[in-house]
């Protein structure tokens, strides 16, 4: 089989930046993957393509029609799953084949069983893609190559050759063996006495067997078996089991005319190797996993989509009710999220945001949906949106409370200011920067003096920036940093917004309101000077305590 990929074009090749390990915990990334699949390998397949951050747009698009026709059409879904046990099975049978220390009839069985393996993939891939109107160029190129295989009178032959052999080879059941002991009732030789078109029933041997042990004399006189097979001494080789060593060759002897005409029959095919095949698996498994739990999410009412790719270069993205892909995960494990959708755009008029609002008001959701957002359109998938344009980020850097355990040697202000540093290292215009709650663990003079310097810098290098933060006094300066910095995304302020006390979680552009959210919540509470002065005089008076104390 040529080389052949579903996430990447025949003229394109793999050139992606590697996600941080940071950023995939930022993200929740492997919480997500265990969502899609309980089999922990496969968990591991998802993660290692989505943290692969590609941003080629012809990349994207081919891997995002790909999941887009496996996606619409649930029969050729079930089917590629069919085709995944016997390519994992297929896998596994490889180990086997390079065994060089194999006794040659179990070579050819192995042959024999991985040219069966490919037979049935090659017609299955070839009828599920021709009974349905793929529109793919990824799928479309998998459905010319099987059908050109199926289809040339070479396969047709392959496919009389493998059920006549399997045929064959199907009819050995059981063996029989016969094993000679020496004076100390020690196995020194064992030999087989014949192949059976039959299994062994269980009934049967403990039938003989009671019937052998009830008779007066346990021990019988001359040979228990006619018809016995050239005995092989049991030798002790170095890295071998001796007895299948010897039952291996001696297979190979009694089967000498089916092994000649196994050799014969599959030398006609020593170009073809089914293993190439296997390279499917993990992009077989990583679509598939995907679509089946988008369909979840689609059952359960909550709106996905299929993202528009545009030029990198504008650094632009147009979504419409963006949404935590984490709260679709709780409602689809009955757990009742609401879900609060949101309007949110990169354009170079607001480009880096600084997202201000009260405690628990949505910040950290908001910020990580982005980062989710550009994630799963960029791996080629679905986004969590009613929809969404996006130009692609070359990669997400987050930047989030650290563990304290990585906090020891430097101190909190310490690591968060070196982990700044180097993500401005690595950042370029067209990345995607994620800061939550950046520098709250210092104090808050040290704190709006650094954060200050980093949203000039910010400025200056032109990136896609969130920066939720909770000093109001940071995103007050964005129009005065707008006016004396140099760079063309514009800083705005982005608020989280409150209604009567309570938490909207909706966004919008505005100045800050600090003192406004603490009105609304005091009030709320009771906490206001009026409502305290209010209750300090029902108490003293006893209105307000049954007992009439004080």
């Amino acid at each position: 089989m040529k080389d052949f990929s579903l996430l990447y074009p025949n003229d394109s090749e793999p050139n992606y930046i590697l996600l941080s390990d940071e950023t995939c915990n930022d993200l929740s990334i492997s919480h997500i993957c265990e969502k899609l699949s309980g089999l922990e390998f496969e968990q591991n397949i998802i993660k290692n393509i989505m943290i692969k951050m590609e941003k080629d747009p012809k990349v994207i698009s081919y891997r995002r029609d790909v999941f887009d026709d496996i996606f619409h059409f649930p029969k050729l879904r079930e089917r590629m799953k069919e085709l995944l046990d016997e390519l994992a099975y297929l896998k596994d049978l490889e180990k086997s084949v390079k065994d060089a220390t194999a006794a040659p009839i179990w070579q050819l069985i192995n042959r024999l069983q991985e040219l069966d393996i490919y037979v049935n993939c090659i017609s299955g891939i070839n009828e599920s893609l021709t009974t349905h109107d793929i529109k793919s160029e990824g799928l479309k190129e998998l459905k010319e190559f099987v059908s050109s295989v199926y289809n040339e009178s070479g396969f047709e032959h392959l496919h009389e050759d493998i059920k006549d052999l399997v045929t064959e080879i199907g009819r050995i059941k059981s063996i029989s063996l016969g094993v000679n002991l020496d004076s100390k009732l020690m196995p020194v030789e064992v030999g087989i006495v014949s192949l059976n078109d039959e299994p062994f029933s269980r009934p049967g041997l403990l039938s003989k067997f009671l019937d052998f042990s009830s008779k007066k004399s346990e021990i019988h006189g001359g040979a228990a078996f006619d018809g016995m097979a050239r005995i092989h001494t049991v030798g002790k080789v170095s890295g071998e089991d001796p007895l299948m060593s010897n039952l291996s060759r001696v297979v190979t002897e009694m089967l000498s005319t089916t092994v000649k005409q196994l050799k014969n029959k599959l030398s006609r095919y020593t170009n073809i190797s089914g293993y190439s095949l296997t390279k499917l698996i993990p992009e077989l498994i990583f679509y598939i996993r995907w679509a089946d739990y988008f369909e979840k999410v689609q059952n359960a009412g909550i709106a996905v989509c299929k993202p528009e790719i545009i030029d990198p270069a504008k650094r632009e993205m147009y979504a419409k009710g963006l949404y935590n892909f984490k709260l679709a995960i709780q409602t689809v494990d009955g757990k009742g999220s609401e879900i609060i959708n949101n309007d949110l755009e990169f354009t170079k008029e607001h480009g880096i945001y600084i997202m201000t609002g009260p405690n628990r008001g949505g910040k950290t959701t908001l910020t990580q949906a982005v980062g989710l957002l550009f994630l799963f359109a960029q791996s080629g998938i679905y986004v969590p949106a009613e929809s969404a344009v996006i130009s692609p980020v070359d990669c997400i850097y987050t930047h989030f409370p650290a563990d304290e355990n990585k906090t020891v040697n430097l101190g909190r202000l310490g690591e968060e200011s070196k982990r700044m540093s180097e993500i401005f290292g690595m950042a370029t215009k067209e990345s995607l920067l994620l800061f939550n709650e950046s520098l709250a663990t210092t104090s808050f003079a040290e704190g709006l003096y650094i954060a200050k310097d980093v949203v000039k810098a910010l400025r200056i290098l032109g990136a896609r920036t969130i920066f939720n933060t909770h000093m109001h006094e940071l995103a007050m300066t964005a129009d005065e940093v707008n006016e004396n910095v140099e760079g063309d995304m514009n800083v705005a302020s982005l608020i989280t917004g409150i209604h009567e006390g309570k938490r909207s979680y909706k966004i919008f552009i505005a100045p800050p309101e600090g003192v406004s959210y603490a009105q609304d919540i005091a009030k709320k509470y009771g906490v206001t000077l009026d409502q305290l002065k209010n209750q300090i005089e029902r108490d003293r008076t006893g209105a307000g305590d049954p007992a009439g104390r004080l």
